[in-house]
This record gives structure tokens, sequence and C-alpha cells, in this order.
């Protein structure tokens, strides 16, 4: 599992990489409980059980009984993740021995060496076996998933360093290594490289301190000094080679993955980032699941609910919606679990420190040689919860395997440690039918994930394919072209296959959505809003999405009751604000309208939806005050519209309700200044002709 999840990936976007993964993780699994007890069947053997596997099963059972009462899907598929997390828990812990994992680790360094293979060659040359977003992502679709994983493995690999004994294969490794820390530096996440920088300092540490439990024997200081300028050397001369990769090119302009790290790591005392950058982003989510906390700090809402309840919870004016995670493991436990999160927390912290705390003043009794695997395996763990603090690793399937592995390490230590025994650990005996009934309940689960993996690509490959249409014909300019209904008809069809095998995926349909609304198929695009509004019902920009539409297709009590549902959510909302005005306009509320349309033309940065629509209302009730309003207005916030907004103003000047030829002619010389050469003909054909000659006297005299 650990060699091949991290090498594979999808070839095409009609499966995400991480479903992908997830589906590869959950077989593995489920096969490794098939192998055990199929041999129990005939070796019967106690069962071992750890105090640690408390901890995931606690949120696995707290997870099904959110079902009840928040979001059921999302809290269903919670509830699998954390099975699946207590299944490779328990099956480590049962079947780790010393050499296995010496195995394990060959398993997770080949397979981090493979996928920084596929990282290297994306950076240098632009590889593009695998579909992902942004480069070099390796097949995790995003370069932060994928470098938050590698810099868990180093651990591991240094592990393997010390168990080899030939001299020349300990260089392939370093050699190896090395790789892998280039291909970290060259996806410039942050979280990553700061990592990285403890491990430099933790695992010399850890070597000196048990470097007599070293298998490679008769190394001397010339050796070790030899092998870290080798790793080096590498790092160096792997590290200078430019990308030619043109999108990491436009992105952050040339260089190597040198220049990346470096760059990316000083960016973090920049104050910029704290203001405008990703971190000002993850600080309003993390600010917003604080106050989810505080609002739920005993049952949270509910497994896998942070995205559904977010909106209720940013600051007016912050959009989170499209925001799916917090970036914080441990917020977005606390927010979504309440006291069964917290208690996990404080668990599996509380493990690691014992667990620390007794290798590093490694007890007389126990056994030597179990000490290096425990420190090296506690430091991957370290960084795995530095990485949480930035991002969502435990929820990404490779590195959320990884986790449970390393727990499973150290849990098997104790148990081979004979530490605590009775207290933390024991062997449990079980019947001679135990192990048939295990097999048949695993036949279940492995049907039940066969199942829900066949779904899973279907609904995705059937709603990738329906955006990718959508993004076709949108780029095409002509959408609304009579030679793409066919195709149109097929997104729909596609829509709705997919919608209906998973009413609840939000990360693609909304897209499509849009795209049906800019073609101005609104009857659809209201399908595919509402499908995702019944499954998210606080996502404000949906519901004015929704509202929005059935004002086009005159359905005025629908959309007073989207509106509503929306203001609600956002009351302070200028854009919601403006369409309750062009609410009142279509139903015939002139006046509230225009009282509407002048107070918030008084407000600091009208959206131009807003502009546009109190113009279209003074012109309409021939109120020329406010049309002049909403015009100057235009002109003042969006000078690169100044000539359509002062040709406007001109025939509004011009019309017999106002009749200023002064302002009139004004306003189209205005036009005509702000105009430049190569448009000058059709900008002059626009304006009356009285006044088109009164304004080439003015520029002559001018």
């Amino acid at each position: 599992m650990m060699a091949l999840v991290p090498a594979l990936g999808f070839p095409t976007e009609e499966l995400l990489q991480d479903t992908f993964k997830s589906i590869l993780v959950a077989l593995f699994a489920l096969g490794g409980t098939w192998a055990f007890f199929w041999q129990q069947r005939k070796q019967p053997t106690p069962l071992l059980l750890h105090a640690i596997l408390a901890a995931p099963l606690a949120l696995m059972v707290y997870a099904l009984i959110s079902t009840a009462w928040s979001h059921t899907y999302l809290a269903g598929v919670e509830a699998i993740r954390w099975f699946l997390f207590s299944l490779i828990l328990f099956l480590g812990l049962n079947t780790l021995t010393q050499i296995r994992i010496t195995h394990l680790a060959w398993g997770i360094h080949i397979g981090a060496v493979v996928a920084s293979l596929w990282a290297a060659l994306q950076f240098w040359i632009d590889f593009s076996w695998f579909a992902q977003g942004p480069n070099p992502a390796s097949t995790f679709v995003n370069r932060n998933f994928f470098g938050e994983f590698i810099v868990c493995t180093i651990p591991f690999s240094v592990l393997l360093l010390t168990r080899v004994q030939d001299k020349a294969t300990v260089f392939a490794l370093a050699f190896s290594l090395a790789f892998n820390i280039v291909a970290l530096m060259q996806t410039g996440t942050r979280s990553g490289l700061v990592s990285m920088l403890v491990l430099l300092l933790v695992l010399p540490l850890i070597v000196m301190r048990y470097r007599q439990h070293i298998v490679s024997r008769g190394w001397r200081l010339a050796h070790c000094v030899a092998l870290g300028a080798f790793m080096l050397g590498t790092v160096g001369a792997l590290g200078a080679i430019p990308t030619t990769n043109n999108k990491i090119i436009v992105e952050t302009g040339p260089g190597n993955a040198i220049d990346r790290a470096l760059t990316r790591t000083a960016s973090i005392a920049k104050p910029k980032e704290y203001s405008e950058g990703s971190f000002a982003i993850r600080a309003r989510m993390w600010k917003a699941s604080w106050r989810m906390i505080q609002s739920h700090p005993l049952t949270g809402v509910g497994a896998g609910a942070w995205e559904v309840n977010v909106p209720l919870y940013q600051q007016a004016g912050n959009h989170l919606e499209t925001d799916y995670y917090a970036h914080n493991e441990p917020l977005q436990l606390l927010a979504e679990y309440g006291l069964t999160g917290g208690l996990f927390l404080v668990c599996i912290l509380g493990y690691m420190v014992w667990v620390a705390v007794v290798t590093w003043r490694c007890p007389p009794k126990s056994s030597p040689q179990e000490m290096l695997p425990r420190a090296l395996t506690l430091s991957s763990l370290l960084v795995l919860l530095l990485v949480s603090n930035a991002g969502f690793p435990w929820r990404m399937a490779t590195t959320g395997a990884l986790f449970a592995i390393c727990l499973s390490i150290l849990a098997a230590s104790d148990v081979r440690m004979g530490l605590e025994n009775g207290t933390f650990w024991r062997a449990v005996a079980v019947g001679k039918k135990f192990p048939n009934w295990a097999l048949a309940a695993c036949a279940s689960c492995t049907a039940l994930a066969l199942y829900i993996s066949q779904q899973a690509i279907e609904c995705e490959s059937k709603l990738v394919r329906a955006v990718k249409i959508s993004i076709t014909i949108s780029n095409s300019g002509i959408p609304n072209d009579p030679r793409w209904a066919d195709l149109k008809s097929d997104m729909v069809q596609l829509l709705q296959e997919g919608v209906r095998i998973n009413p609840h995926y939000r990360k693609m349909t909304p897209i499509a959505g849009d795209a049906l609304a800019n073609w101005g198929d609104w009857k659809n695009a209201i399908w595919v809003w509402e499908s995702v509004s019944e499954s998210r019902p606080y996502v404000g920009a949906l519901l004015t999405n929704i509202a929005r539409a059935y004002i086009q297709e005159k359905d005025y009590v629908k959309a007073r009751d989207y509106l509503d549902r929306a203001l609600k959510l956002q009351p302070d909302s200028l854009a919601l604000k403006g369409l309750e005005m062009t609410l009142w306009m279509r139903t015939g509320k002139t006046i509230e309208a225009g009282k509407r349309a002048r107070e918030l033309l008084q407000e600091k940065d009208p959206p131009m939806e807003l502009v546009r629509t109190a113009y279209y209302l003074g012109m309409q009730n021939r109120d020329a005050p406010l049309a002049i309003e909403a015009m100057t207005t235009r002109i003042k916030l969006w000078p690169e519209q100044a000539v359509d907004s002062w040709l406007k103003l001109g025939l509004i000047y011009a019309a017999p309700e106002v009749n200023d030829e002064a302002k009139a002619i004004q306003s189209y010389q205005a036009a005509v200044d702000a105009t430049p050469r190569n448009h000058m003909d059709e900008i002059r054909s626009k304006i009356p002709p009285r006044y088109l000659s009164k304004l080439h006297e003015t520029t002559t005299r001018n």
C-alpha cells in the first residue's frame, strides 16, 4: 500500500486523484484484513488491543451518531474514514515486528521516491502523465498535498540508512533521500519546508542519541562526513536544475528548486502575506472555526459538517463558502466533533509525549533496538502535526494512512517491549469461530467498498465530463451558437446522472451551473444550483444565484424566498440589497426601488450590477437625477468604462426632460477626449449630429 498509493495516479481528470488513492487505501486495508484473519483461521493467536485504538474508534462512533442530526452524507464519509484508520492501526498493531518495520520503511521510501520522480519531471520538463492542479503535484493533484506527505516520509528514509550494512547501498539510499528533499523544495510548500528544517535539527539528535543501535558498523568520522557531503552535493546539483514548466514560470518566474524553496520560505516573514496572502485567507477560516467551536463546544456541528456551517460563522464581507476544509486539522476536529475531538487530540498528544519520554530514557529492561525506530516514527508524527496546522493531511488518503501506520508502529513497539501491559494494551483470546465472523464482516465491507468505488468513479466521470463540456462551450466565445445544442444536451444529461448518484458533490456541479447561467439557460442553472443548495443550505452565493435566476424566469415568489434566505445570512451585503432593488423594480415597486438605489449609491464601493440597475431604474422611471448619479459613480469607480458612461450621461442631459445642452456637450466632449484615436469614428457615430458639430467647434477652439 505505502509503495503503490503515492506512486500511482489517475491519468485523466475524470477521477480525482485523492478519490483514486482513497479507493486503493480502502482495498489494501481490507485485503490486509482478509490475509490476517485467514491466517487466524489456521493458527489462532490472541488479538492485541491498545488504548490508542480507542481514539479513532471514538471518532467513528461519534460520526455515526451525528448522521442522525447533522449532515448525513458527510458524517457517513467521516465514519468510513475513521473506520479505515482504525483498521490500519489494528493490523499494524497485530502484525508489525522489527523486521516488518524495516520492510514497511522500504515501502514508504519507494513510494516517496517514485512520487518525487513524477514531481521532479513535472518541475523540470512539464511531465503530464497525471491530471493535477498547482504544479508540481506528482500524483496528488495539489503540490501542497504532495509536499506534506514527502516531509513525513523523511524519517523512514533515515531509518533505512541505519538499517543497511552495505556502504554502497547506504550511498544509494542517501542519493534517493536527497532527491526526495529536492522534490519537496520544488513544491515550495511552506509548511513542508519549515517542517524539513525542524527535521534537520531533530534527526541528527536522534541518530546521535541511539548511534549504538545503528546496524551499519565500522563507520568512521570520515565516512559520516563523506555521506553528509554527498547528500548536500546531490541537493545542490539537482536543486540547481531550472524549471521549464511554463505554468510554474508564469506563476513565480524562472528558477530552480533552491530558488523556489528560499523564496517561499522567506515569504513567511513578509507582512503582505498576513494581510493579503494565503495566510490571511487561512486566518479568516481559523477565526470562523474558532467561533464555531465557541458556539458548539460539547457536541460540535457534526462530523464533516464544517463546510456546511462555516458561512454562519464568517465575518460580514468574508466569503468562505468555497473552502471545504479549515486548513487546520485540530481546529476543524474541535469544530466538528466537539468534546470527542478534544479527547482525541489529548489522547494523541499525551501518548506521543509518553512515548517520547520512555524512548529518551531507554528503560534498562527494554529492548534497545526498539528505541531508534520509535524515535524516528515520533519525528514523522511531529512533522505531520506541524503541517496539519496549515492544511488538511489527515483527510488525504496517503497521508492519513501514514498517520495510522505511525501510531501502529509505536503501539506494536509498546507490546514488544512489554510496556504498561494491562493498562495500555492487552492480548485478548477469541473463540475459534471469531476469524470466520471477522472474514464475513470483511466480505461485507469489501462489497460495500467496491460498490462505493464504482459509484464514485461513475459520478466523478460524468460530472467532470459535463464541466469540461461547459468550459469548451464557454471558451468558444459563441456559447449560444446552434451547433452547440447537442453538446449542451449531453452536458445536462451528464449532470443529471451525476447528481442522481451523488447530490452532495459541491466541488464541480456549480461550475456547470454558472456556465448555464452565463448562456442564459436559467432553467437548467436553477436545478443545478438548487441540488447543491439542498446539501449546503447556508452558502450565500448559491442562494443569491438562485434568486437572480428566478427573477430572470419571472418567478418572483421563489425569487423572494431565496433572496430572504440569503439576506438572513448576509444582511449587510450590498449585492443582495441591489438584487432586492431589482426584484422591487420587476414587481412594480419602483418607489421603493428608487429610494433603495439612492441609498446604496452612497455606500463605499457599490458593486457594478447595483450601479447598472440603478441607471436602468432611473431611465425607466424618467428619474434623471438617479440615472446621472449612477453614471457618475460608474465613471469614478470604473474609469475603464468611462467612455460609455459619458455617452450615457450625454444622452440623459440631451433628453427633453432635462434639456441641459451645456452639460450634454460637456459629457460628449469627455467621451471623445477619453477615446483612443483608433475608436474615434465609432464613438462619434454614437453622438447626435447637432452635438457633434458643436464638439468639433469646441475641439478646434481648444
